[in-house]
């Protein structure tokens, strides 16, 4: 009886060390991985909510910058991080979402993480060359099916959102478009302003500036609700295309098996950075709404992910060949 009774408190000596050291959580400064290089839109919005995290943690956190490889190489030295809650990564749609459903990666996007929570996301526009007759939508679909064979998009390579996002479509309202990837963003609008592709679904804050020179023209937009630095273009939703959505967003994972109550700890207090009264406007200059969510909800949401993308990628026949 006696040593049943011992077995039977450990438990509860582990939960509380545990909360202990939550509540000292954190002793020593945090490493925050981004996966792309320095100076975009990724990285100003992992930076602009690391500077204040770390106020309200009260403990510095250093922003690092592990770019290559669609996010794989961060991913992967993220995933063998010691798992105390001092190693952070800014995961996103590609890492935990589009790279599992078209590649072979060495690490599994769900069981190889702890899900810390979600930051927020943008949505993803369809736009066409100006050039293009289409002012709708509804015309836009109209006009590549009278042209079978003859026109294209871009998109910022194989396997990428801006691939997947017009595979969607093309599945759901039944056209074909011919897909030019390129190497990145930059170089697709190039040429689709060009003229050389006709269309292409990259992420709002990228396309931002070229609807605004009026180089491109925005047709429909994911997500539940239109935009207001696009007010006058509809979702994809009321434009007769229910439930399609796509969200270019940002979330904190790390190591698989950190503590559940510094997960919490971390967890919200990041919520408490995302509902901050200037926080809103201050992702809104990268065309990011925050989503705070609990851990396991972000967890879900991840999961979610990886299973829609990868249905898509199987249906479509996408799979980046290494």
């Amino acid at each position: 009886m006696q040593r049943r009774r011992l077995l039977c408190a450990v438990p509860g000596l582990w939960l509380g060390a545990n909360a202990a050291t939550a509540q000292t959580f954190p002793t020593k400064p945090i490493r925050y991985v981004v996966p792309v290089a320095a100076g975009g839109g990724s990285d100003l919005v992992g930076r602009t909510i690391c500077e204040r995290w770390a106020k309200v943690l009260g403990q510095t956190i250093v922003v690092e910058n592990i770019g290559g490889g669609g996010g794989v190489i961060a991913a992967q030295t993220t995933a063998k991080a010691p798992a105390d809650g001092y190693s952070l990564m800014q995961g996103y749609v590609a890492t935990h979402g589009t790279s599992p459903a078209t590649r072979k990666l060495p690490y599994d996007a769900v069981k190889d993480f702890t899900p810390i929570g979600m930051i927020g996301g943008t949505p993803n526009v369809l736009v066409v060359n100006a050039s293009v007759p289409a002012r709708t939508l509804k015309e836009f679909v109209a006009y590549v099916k009278t042209q079978p064979g003859k026109l294209s998009y871009g998109s910022a390579g194989v396997g990428s959102l801006t691939q997947l996002v017009m595979e969607l479509f093309k599945q759901q309202s039944g056209t074909f478009l011919l897909h030019v990837p390129y190497r990145g963003i930059a170089p697709a609008f190039t040429d689709l302003m060009g003229g050389q592709t006709q269309a292409m679904f990259p992420g709002l804050a990228a396309a931002l500036p070229h609807i605004r020179s009026g180089r491109v023209r925005a047709l429909a937009i994911t997500g539940n609700s239109r935009q207001a630095v696009l007010k006058d273009v509809p979702t994809l939703d009321e434009s007769g295309f229910k439930g399609f959505d796509a969200l270019q967003w940002y979330g904190v994972v790390g190591p698989a098996g950190i503590p559940p109550a510094i997960v919490s700890r971390l967890n919200e207090t990041l919520n408490g950075v995302l509902q901050g009264a200037d926080m809103k406007d201050k992702l809104a200059a990268e065309a990011v709404d925050p989503m705070p969510m609990s851990a396991s909800d972000f967890g879900q949401y991840i999961g979610r992910e990886v299973q829609r993308w990868t249905t898509l990628a199987k249906e479509r026949n996408i799979q980046v060949d290494e």
